[in-house]
């Protein structure tokens, strides 16, 4: 049985997100998305409420399991037995970051691989920060998350979802 990580902060989960988790639940018998607990960046969301949204999102997908997670990827790759890290690509930047990333991993770790997927064409404009901006500026996000994240980041702005 192959056990992949799929991690990150997921503030919130856009339909990008949910599109790799459920790609790479296609491909791995179980996918573990990992909710990072602390970040060095500003959150939206706690990391309860990440996680909530994110389960909500992957509700239909029986072989996703949301957990939250704090410290090294790779070593909670290896606390919870997964064979590979998942990472979605959107842009170069993106693939340059994650290359150099894979390389330290692979360091840190030898037995733990990297599997990136490339972002669905629909999804490739989407990021988390851009949406929030999108958002607290009273934009529509419908159709970019699920309904249920939607509804909570326009309560998190207070204002009234378009």
């Amino acid at each position: 049985m192959v056990t992949a990580l799929y991690p990150g902060s997921f503030d919130p989960v856009t339909e990008g997100h949910t599109d790799v988790a459920t790609r790479a639940s296609a491909l791995f018998d179980k996918v573990v998305v990992a909710v990072y607990a602390s970040p060095s960046k500003s959150l939206l969301f706690n990391t309860e409420e990440r996680v909530a949204l994110f389960r909500d999102a992957v509700s239909h997908l029986p072989n996703v399991e949301v957990l939250q997670f704090q410290g090294l990827v790779v070593r909670f790759a290896q606390d919870i037995g997964a064979a590979v890290i998942v990472r979605g690509l959107r842009s170069g930047s993106d693939f340059e970051y994650e290359y150099e990333m894979a390389f330290m991993n692979r360091k840190l770790a030898p037995n733990v691989d990297m599997v990136s997927f490339m972002t669905s064409q629909e999804h490739m404009y989407v990021s988390s920060s851009l949406l929030k901006e999108v958002a607290r500026l009273g934009g529509d996000i419908t159709g970019m998350v699920t309904p249920k994240v939607a509804t909570a980041v326009y309560e998190k702005f207070g204002i009234p979802a378009p």
